[in-house]
């Protein structure tokens, strides 16, 4: 289940999210076969270090504990380096997962790298958009455009209720 928006295929719930591997912040790689019999967020945003993205990885990461009671798994994803990932973590405390998708393959699967435009330049960037991905790797619900303030709380009640 997916609808057309242009060229662009956006998934909705109902659809198996797309295979990936990523190299990870901690050196390693990450898959969603990693989070096999786990609900998994995935969360994707534009830039490291920047407020918004800052904000919702905060907010993320203070809320893991419940996450982790919840079944659910977090994994951030930006075409940022690993580099910068390891950075971002450091300065802000955080001990989400961050992976890099610098080929922008995996944010082009999501539907998340689109066309964007500000000041009247058009530009091709990450739209912030968070999946909830249940136990058997279907989505179960999606948040496009995202909002930061309240986000993470939204997704914790949602995958709270998801079984």
């Amino acid at each position: 289940m997916s609808t057309q928006q242009g060229a662009k295929t956006k998934l909705d719930s109902g659809a198996a999210a797309p295979p990936f591997s990523l190299p990870a912040d901690d050196g390693g790689s990450v898959s969603l076969q990693s989070f096999k019999d786990r609900k998994l967020v995935l969360y994707f945003y534009p830039k490291d270090d920047t407020s918004g993205c800052t904000k919702e990885a905060i907010d993320f990461n203070g809320l893991r504990k419940e996450f982790d009671k919840a079944g659910a798994a977090i994994l951030g994803v930006s075409p940022d380096k690993t580099a910068s990932h390891v950075k971002f973590k450091a300065k802000h405390g955080l001990e989400i997962a961050l992976a890099s998708d610098e080929a922008k393959a995996m944010l082009e699967a999501y539907g998340v790298w689109v066309e964007k435009s500000m000041y009247g330049r058009r530009y091709m960037g990450v739209e912030r958009t968070t999946f909830l991905i249940d136990r058997a790797g279907i989505i179960a619900k999606v948040w496009n455009k995202v909002k930061v303030p309240g986000h993470a709380e939204a997704v914790l009640a949602a995958a709270k209720e998801l079984a």
